[in-house]
């Protein structure tokens, strides 16, 4: 071979080194949003997806997430549902309405199941705390008192952050917007689809009231009225009970809330008349209590014996809640 033939050589291999090289650097790097999706069981680098959510949009967020932490109770029932990887989740004070670790109590159980553990605990987020869980995806709610609209910028320095109004749409279609953000559209699908089928069978099988369902909690010094639009007004009506409207006029809200509204218990009791009364998140005991009252012990309801204890779980409804609310409208008008 003579010099001309191995410089030609030569050059033949430089050219397909070259593009070799070019190929690597195409597939490699930090994957973005467009990263390799693997094998579909979990192998090679998970792709990405930019999500509108109700505290801007978010890109970056993996497809399949693997840690997620919640910095929402309301927000981990749902997740939890959707047999989601959540690794870690904001706790409240302990109640009677929450286990000992400060998790709500329908949901408590598949808590454990999944080894979750409790982040922080308290109503603001502890951006130190969820730092060091290492989450790849932290979801919250921008509602309610676990709102963590002010903690955003912060908690998207640690990792993609999704935060969700839980207030003015049915559990349904959050965990079908849950599914589609996360990637878990076909499980979304069963969750709500299982929910349907039980409401048809309860449905079937109950006989409602003719006198609308005034959806109340007491206060004490107020009364709060939870709107037909609610989740529990949605639920309640799927069932073929007409929820009555609140009273005339601006009642108080809580955070910007629009499922319900605290008006005072003369104002109330006027308004309800001779609805059946049924009552969100109360012992059986505060239920006695409060139909005892002057305002409320000579209305219809009261003498009728119309009233209904909807379960201490029901201030907030989610797949396991839900379910809970249907067991007691089966069992009380079955």
């Amino acid at each position: 071979m003579n010099g001309r033939q191995l410089r030609a050589r030569f050059r033949g291999v430089a050219v397909v080194a070259a593009g070799l090289l070019a190929l690597t650097a195409c597939g490699g790097g930090d994957g973005g949003d467009s990263g390799a999706k693997g094998d579909g069981n979990g192998e090679g680098k998970a792709a990405a997806r930019t999500v509108k959510h109700d505290a801007g949009t978010t890109g970056k967020v993996p497809d399949r997430p693997k840690r997620i932490v919640s910095v929402s109770v309301t927000m981990t029932g749902h997740l939890l549902a959707l047999d989601a990887p959540v690794i870690a989740s904001q706790a409240t004070p302990p109640s009677v309405i929450t286990d000992k670790q400060g998790f709500f109590t329908q949901w408590s159980d598949a808590a454990a199941k999944n080894s979750v553990k409790v982040a922080y605990q308290g109503f603001e987020p502890d951006v130190e705390k969820v730092l060091a869980l290492k989450p790849d995806l932290i979801v919250g709610a921008s509602s309610g008192a676990e709102n963590a609209k002010k903690f955003y910028d912060k908690l998207s320095a640690v990792a993609p952050t999704l935060l969700y109004r839980h207030d003015d749409v049915s559990w349904q279609d959050l965990t079908a917007r849950l599914g589609k953000d996360l990637g878990l559209e076909k499980r979304a699908s069963e969750v709500v689809a299982a929910h349907d089928k039980r409401v048809g069978e309860v449905k079937a099988a109950i006989t409602v009231p003719k006198q609308p369902a005034a959806l109340v909690r007491d206060n004490q010094s107020a009364m709060t009225v939870f709107t037909p639009e609610s989740a529990q007004g949605r639920l309640l009506t799927s069932l073929g009970f007409t929820v009555l409207e609140p009273p005339a006029g601006k009642g108080q809200t809580q955070g910007g809330r629009s499922d319900f509204a605290e008006f005072s218990q003369e104002k109330v009791a006027d308004t309800a008349k001779d609805s059946s009364l049924l009552f969100v998140s109360h012992t059986p005991e505060e239920i006695t209590a409060a139909t005892a009252r002057p305002v409320w012990k000579d209305l219809a309801a009261v003498k009728d014996k119309r009233v209904y204890d909807l379960g201490l779980d029901t201030f907030r409804l989610d797949y396991y809640s839900a379910g809970n609310l249907i067991d007691k409208i089966e069992k009380a008008f079955g």
